[in-house]
């Protein structure tokens, strides 16, 4: 195990971690300056161990300078529809209110960790906009169903990308990545077709989110985005 703070990273987190740096990076950097990241991206050396570290301190980093080089957006508020766990699998059962941890929410755990349950994916959000515009499509979407524990309304979705913060309820948290579809969520689109949520398609992506201060959510909250 590899602890970073508050954060802890089996071996196979780690590895992972440091695999998915360029993807990260490239997100994080898309359509944005990057003038404000030169010299950030850190030179990874093959080793795991060495390497993590210089990972997690260049996302942060690179978070913070686009910040403070205007590139974030402004200040929004919007509210929390829909709070959801599982004990493995889907869809994600709706809750009134929840206590989130470093690793995430409680009660709320992966059938699979293969591609989730890394420090950076403690929270998985999407936005009832992009639930209610599948569902216009005829796709048999709600709340929860696509995994997420957080369903957000009254943000724009587009602006909720890789390097941004969230306040949700007492959480404070920041959007690291977007969660890649699965075949897992095949039943809830036409024909299949869960990749239509996929990030390449425009802003319809379900979005992973680290936590940086944990705390209790309760449906209806606020959700601010860039607090």
């Amino acid at each position: 195990m590899i602890t970073i703070g508050p954060y802890t990273f089996s071996a196979t987190d780690a590895q992972k971690t440091v695999a998915s740096h360029h993807v990260v990076w490239d997100l994080m950097s898309e359509g944005r300056d990057t003038s404000s990241l030169t010299g950030l991206e850190p030179h990874l050396t093959g080793d795991v161990a060495t390497d993590l570290p210089l990972v997690w301190s260049a996302w942060n980093a690179a978070a913070d300078a686009l910040r403070t080089a205007g590139q974030l957006p402004t200040r929004t508020i919007g509210s929390v529809v829909g709070l959801h766990v599982s004990n493995g699998g889907l869809p994600k059962l709706p809750i009134a209110e929840a206590e989130v941890t470093w690793k995430g929410m409680a009660g709320d755990r992966q059938a699979s960790r293969n591609h989730h349950g890394r420090p950076w994916q403690a929270l998985c959000l999407w936005s009832t906009e992009v639930i209610d515009a599948f569902r216009a499509d005829g796709h048999p979407l709600a709340p929860g169903r696509a995994g997420e524990n957080v369903t957000v309304s009254g943000l724009p979705w587009s602006q909720v990308r890789p390097g941004v913060d969230l306040r949700i309820g007492e959480v404070l948290c920041r959007i690291s990545s977007y969660a890649i579809p699965c075949k897992q969520n095949r039943e809830w689109f036409l024909d299949g077709r869960f990749d239509l949520m996929h990030h390449s398609n425009g802003p319809v992506s379900r979005a992973y989110a680290t936590v940086l201060e944990p705390g209790h959510i309760r449906v209806g909250d606020a959700a601010v985005l860039e607090p």
